[in-house]
C-alpha cells in the first residue's frame, strides 16, 4: 500500500509546484552567474588581480553547475512512468555530484596559480574596478542565497541545497578578494593577493567535500536520520490493531521519502480488515510525514521473514544499537 504526498519535513505544496520552485530557483542562479562572469572578467582585466580571478573561475564554474542544477531538478520534476516506478529524483543528486566535481577542479587550478605567484611574486593595477565588482557580486549573491533558502524550506531539494552551499561561499570569497585588493594595493603587503587566493581554493575545496556527502547518501539510498526514524515508528505504533512493527526501511531520493515496513496483526483478521488498518495507520503517517511514500506489509502476529540482515530487532535493540526505540510487541496503544 502507498501514499504518495510531500517530503518530510517541508511546507504541504503540491509536487508539481515544488518542481516549477526549484526550476526558477535554478534559472535565477544562472542569471546571477551571468552578470556576475561579465562583471568579473571586466575585473580581472582591469585589475589583474590572482584573487580576482580565483573569484572569476569560481564564477565560471557557478554558470556550469547552475546549468546542471536546472536539468537536474527538471529531470527529477518528471514524474513516473513504466521504466522509472520510484520517479527520477535521483538526477539531483546526480546534478549535485557534478557540482562538485567542478569545485574540486576549480579550487586545484586556482590553488596551483597561487602558489606559482608566490615562488615568482607578481603585482597588479589599480583596485577600484575589482572591490566595486565584488560590492556588486556580494549585493546579487545575498538577494540569492534568500531566495534559494526559502525554495529549499519548501521542496527539500538537493540540486538547490548543493547550489546554495557553493553561492554561499561565494560571499565569503568576494570578501577575500576585497581584502586582498586593499592589502595588496594600500597595505602593501607582499603576496596577500596569493594568499588570499590559496586560502579561497582551500574553502572552495572543503565546500566541494561537505557538498558530496549529502549527495553520496541519497545515490546509496542512506536511511533517515534515527530521530526521524524513531518519530516516525511512535506515529505508526499508536493504532490500538498494532500488534508490532519490523524490517523498517527508508529512504530519500530527491525530494521524496520512501519508506517500507511490515507489521504484525492478529492472525484471525480477514484481507478486508488487516487492508482497513493499513490505510488509517497511512493516513496518520501522511499527517505527519507529508509526502513520504508508504509500503506497508502485513503479517500475522509472531511472523519474521528470514533474511541474512533483517532488521526485525531494530526496535527492541534501538535505532543506534544503544537506546530502545519501541518495543516490537506490546505497542503503546493511542
Amino acid at each position: 500500500m502507498t501514499h504518495p504526498a510531500h517530503p518530510a519535513g517541508t511546507h504541504a505544496h503540491a509536487p508539481h509546484t515544488h518542481g516549477g520552485l526549484n526550476r526558477r530557483a535554478a534559472l535565477a542562479s544562472i542569471a546571477v552567474a551571468t552578470l556576475l562572469f561579465a562583471l568579473k572578467a571586466w575585473a580581472v582585466v582591469s585589475t589583474g588581480s590572482l584573487a580576482m580571478l580565483g573569484s572569476l573561475a569560481d564564477t565560471a564554474l557557478d554558470l556550469v553547475a547552475s546549468l546542471a542544477t536546472l536539468l537536474g531538478v527538471w529531470i527529477a520534476a518528471i514524474p513516473d512512468d513504466a521504466n522509472h516506478r520510484f520517479g527520477h529524483g535521483k538526477a539531483e543528486a546526480l546534478a549535485a555530484m557534478f557540482q562538485v566535481v567542478l569545485i574540486s577542479l576549480s579550487a586545484i587550478g586556482l590553488g596551483l596559480r597561487a602558489v606559482s605567484q608566490l615562488l615568482s611574486g607578481g603585482g597588479m593595477g589599480e583596485p577600484d574596478t575589482g572591490i566595486a565588482v565584488s560590492l556588486v557580486a556580494i549585493a546579487a549573491t545575498l538577494a540569492l542565497v534568500t531566495y534559494q533558502r526559502h525554495v529549499i524550506r519548501h521542496t527539500g531539494s538537493l540540486a538547490i541545497a548543493t547550489d546554495h552551499v557553493h553561492y554561499r561561499a561565494d560571499l565569503v570569497l568576494n570578501l577575500a578578494v576585497i581584502a586582498a585588493l586593499a592589502l595588496d594595493h594600500w597595505g602593501h603587503v607582499p603576496g596577500s593577493d596569493a594568499l588570499f587566493a590559496l586560502g579561497i581554493a582551500g574553502w572552495l575545496g572543503w565546500g566541494a567535500w561537505g557538498a558530496s556527502q549529502a549527495a553520496i547518501e541519497q545515490l546509496m539510498d542512506h536511511e533517515w536520520p534515527i530521530e526521524q526514524r524513531e518519530r516516525f515508528l511512535a506515529v505508526a505504533a499508536q493504532h490500538p490493531a498494532l500488534k508490532g512493527i519490523h524490517d523498517l526501511r527508508t529512504r530519500t531520493s530527491g525530494n521524496r521519502d520512501f519508506v517500507q515496513f511490515h507489521v504484525w496483526v492478529d492472525g484471525a483478521m480477514t484481507v478486508i480488515q488487516a487492508h482497513h488498518v493499513m490505510d488509517e495507520i497511512e493516513a496518520a503517517l501522511a499527517r505527519e510525514f507529508p509526502g513520504t511514500e508508504i509500503l506497508i506489509h502485513p503479517d500475522p502476529e509472531g511472523h519474521v521473514d528470514h533474511q541474512p540482515l533483517g532488521a526485525q530487532d531494530l526496535l527492541t535493540q534501538g535505532l543506534d544499537g544503544e537506546s530502545p526505540a519501541l518495543l516490537v510487541q506490546g505497542a503503546p496503544k493511542g
